[in-house]
């Protein structure tokens, strides 16, 4: 009876000794993604990513293309809008494509180092490796960290919670959200393809744009969409709408929104059109800012961007980067909030 419980005893600790070894430390699980992001050629992802900025939630198929170290295709979708967008990245530059427009625009931009990309598995690895306060927990199949985020508006959206698939490091899921831990943003990747091969080709500008116009053809259909102003959300403090000016153009009609107060702002909307025939990319001056549902072009003083067959831009000699950041993604209203 003795000896079976000694054996028993020593089965247990074995066990234990076995599971220790199984666990993992933040520190190893943190040198494991940087060696996988080092080692890596490039990829293929897919993934579902859902705002919850405005009045409904916006849901976009986005597929990834990452070959190392610099080209980049990011499609992102709203199927139930039949509209898309397209990031580009080659030896050229960063293009924002929008093919149902016939638009292309290029950027003289690091993008995407400058910012955070919760679609981005290098750009994830980055906010885990650069944050040392990170936390760190595992579950079943997940190692998951919440970090700080490095996005121009982080004083909306400070933290994300990145979960890893244990079983090859591959990303599962980012939630990022607003400094009272709600979830704005939310990512589910549902693929990805650490093998994929590439030739140059896949990041020509013009192939992608013409690719892109097979699903979604160029269209006439936005002149035909009602134009509805949109507003703000965001409250800035002590700052209001005092005036909504309309002014007749050549292609219909032009909003302009000024706000005044402590930080004073104006917001322009009119209806896009669309371009005949695509020719070569427009210049934009200013940084490429991901806004989530589209891609806008941020000076030190203002913020232009197109959403559903309208053009916005923002403009204020008084709000940070961030809060026009925060003030853009936040035109969804369709009354005064």
């Amino acid at each position: 009876m003795k000896k079976k419980l000694v054996i028993l005893v020593m089965v247990m600790l074995a066990v234990l000794a076995l599971a220790a070894c199984g666990e993992k430390s933040k520190d190893d699980v943190t040198k494991d993604l940087k060696a996988k992001v080092e080692d890596m050629k490039g990829y293929k992802a897919d993934a579902k990513m859902t705002l919850q900025v405005g009045e409904e939630p916006q849901t976009y198929d986005v597929e990834v293309w990452h070959n190392d170290p610099n080209y980049y295709r990011v499609a992102l979708k709203n199927a139930t809008k039949d509209q898309s967008q397209m990031i580009l990245r080659n030896d050229e530059g960063v293009f924002v494509l929008t093919p149902a427009l016939n638009k292309s625009f290029r950027f003289q931009s690091n993008w995407p180092e400058n910012s955070s990309q919760a679609y981005l598995y290098e750009s994830l690895v980055k906010d885990v490796l650069e944050d040392k306060d990170a936390t760190f927990k595992e579950t079943k199949s997940h190692y998951v960290f919440t970090t700080k985020t490095r996005y121009q508006n982080s004083q909306m959206l400070p933290t994300q919670e990145i979960a890893f698939n244990k079983k090859d490091l591959t990303p599962a899921s980012v939630n990022v959200m607003d400094s009272d831990q709600n979830p704005l943003v939310k990512v589910e990747f549902s693929k990805m393809d650490m093998k994929a091969a590439f030739d140059k080709k896949d990041f020509d500008m013009k192939k992608n744009m013409t690719g892109a116009q097979l699903e979604v053809p160029v269209t006439a259909a936005v002149e035909d969409t009602e134009f509805t102003v949109l507003y703000p959300m965001s409250e800035i403090t002590g700052t209001e709408l005092i005036e909504e000016k309309e002014v007749a153009t050549d292609t219909g009609k032009r909003v302009i929104l000024t706000y005044d107060g402590e930080k004073s702002f104006t917001i322009v909307q009119e209806k896009t059109t669309v371009v005949p025939t695509m020719t070569v990319s427009t210049s934009l001056k200013g940084e490429l800012v991901d806004l989530g549902f589209t891609v806008a072009a941020m000076t030190d003083q203002s913020i232009r961007w197109t959403n559903n067959g309208v053009d916005y831009m923002l403009a204020s000699n008084d709000l940070t980067p961030s809060e026009m950041v925060m003030v853009a993604q936040s035109v969804q209203g369709s009354m005064v909030k």
